[in-house]
């Protein structure tokens, strides 16, 4: 990455691995011990001071799962932040920055709602996953579809005023009134941001073990479908900005954290198996949190990276702003890909715009809600294959 004496614009990502249990579909790295958490938090700290100052545009605490910390190692990792980064980080331009934390709503007790409030964190996203019990327990989640509401009244209370939630459909045998009921109790609960993702069936994970098995199956692709069109259609009802595939928010609500991935802007990743990128060069550490302490102790980043070249960098162009509401803007991806890239899109998007997968909207290519539900077919079509 660059100098750590330059002091750049960056979202900052902290990996926090550390989960109570494991559920079945998995696959992000984590771990259940709780041995080395101090240890961990003492080398995110360490990391910070080796990449040098940054002005933080965002901070993400994510996981594996933040709220495992104790409260002293939480204030830890936000003291450092201020060590590093300044006075005045939690505002850029004049502005306060998104500042979010993960948590299992189970965690979410009177204390821990108080001292969430205590912090600098002014967003909280809440893995709920589903509101029906019979589901949290097939997933091996440890919360109540109780906890989970009550958990978002308690942080309300200690002033959260931006809370998101995830969900998850296409459970085995999850009927679309199932599912619809999820929805409505999140409308009820008046979320600011709601992101929903089909149930995957990751390799290496207990879930896909069942699946190949035959103990469970997956949701056929017709119910799949009406499952995710009931999903758009409601929010977007309910005043929801469908502003990614799989993300919905109130007005000026959208996760600016996330947002920075799909946009091609810097951010910096802090923990085992955190990503980095630069705009020029994608880096990733260890993904092994006793190595990753071993190094950091010894002054060292334990990482690895590439160079972004351009044909790279215009395929995660595709497959990120597509994913978006504003689309590719064809004026800007001429500028920075030029005449030829951008003639190239378009001679592949049009077998597509014809067939009504992709719309042109003043200058900005857009997924089509049909175009949607085949996106990796579309984006497969436009990246660009090494000549």
């Amino acid at each position: 990455m660059s100098d750590k004496h330059e002091v750049s614009s960056s979202g900052i990502y902290i990996h926090v691995p550390f989960c109570k249990s494991r559920c079945i579909y998995c696959g992000f790295y984590s771990t259940v011990g709780t041995a080395l958490r101090q240890q961990y938090v003492d080398a995110l700290c360490e990391e910070m001071r080796l990449r040098g100052k940054v002005r933080p545009i965002t901070v993400y605490l994510g996981g594996g799962t933040p709220s495992q910390l104790s409260d002293l190692q939480l204030y830890q990792l936000f003291n450092c932040i201020e060590e590093v980064c300044g006075p005045g980080w939690q505002e850029h331009n004049g502005h306060p920055i998104e500042i979010t934390m993960e948590c299992n709503p189970d965690d979410v007790d009177e204390s821990f709602a108080s001292l969430v409030g205590s912090l600098p964190v002014n967003r909280v996203s809440l893995g709920v996953q589903t509101f029906d019990d019979t589901r949290l327990k097939f997933l091996h989640r440890r919360h109540t579809a109780l906890q989970a509401i009550e958990a978002i009244q308690r942080l309300r209370s200690a002033g959260i005023t931006n809370i998101s939630i995830d969900l998850m459909f296409g459970f085995p045998n999850e009927t679309l009134d199932e599912w619809k009921h999820d929805i409505d109790t999140a409308l009820t609960l008046n979320m600011e941001h709601l992101s929903a993702y089909s149930l995957m069936y990751e390799e290496d994970t207990p879930l896909y073990r069942l699946l190949s098995e035959g103990k469970v199956a997956e949701t056929d692709e017709e119910l799949y479908i009406k499952m995710y069109d009931t999903l758009v259609e409601k929010l977007q009802e309910n005043g929801y900005c469908h502003y990614e595939i799989s993300n919905f928010a109130l007005a000026d609500m959208h996760s600016r954290h996330n947002s920075l991935y799909w946009t091609d802007k810097p951010y910096v990743g802090l923990g085992a198996s955190a990503h980095s990128y630069d705009g020029r060069i994608r880096e990733w550490n260890i993904a092994d949190i006793e190595q990753y302490i071993t190094a950091i102790s010894q002054g060292k980043i334990p990482s690895e990276c590439e160079v972004i070249d351009m044909q790279t960098r215009y395929n995660d162009m595709i497959t990120t702003r597509l994913r978006t509401c504003e689309g590719i803007d064809l004026a800007w991806m001429k500028s920075v890909f030029g005449e030829k890239m951008h003639d190239y899109l378009l001679c592949n998007a049009q077998p597509m715009m014809e067939s009504g997968l992709l719309r042109l909207d003043e200058n900005h290519l857009h997924l089509t809600l049909e175009g949607i539900h085949v996106s990796d077919m579309v984006m497969g079509e436009l990246v660009k294959i090494e000549d």
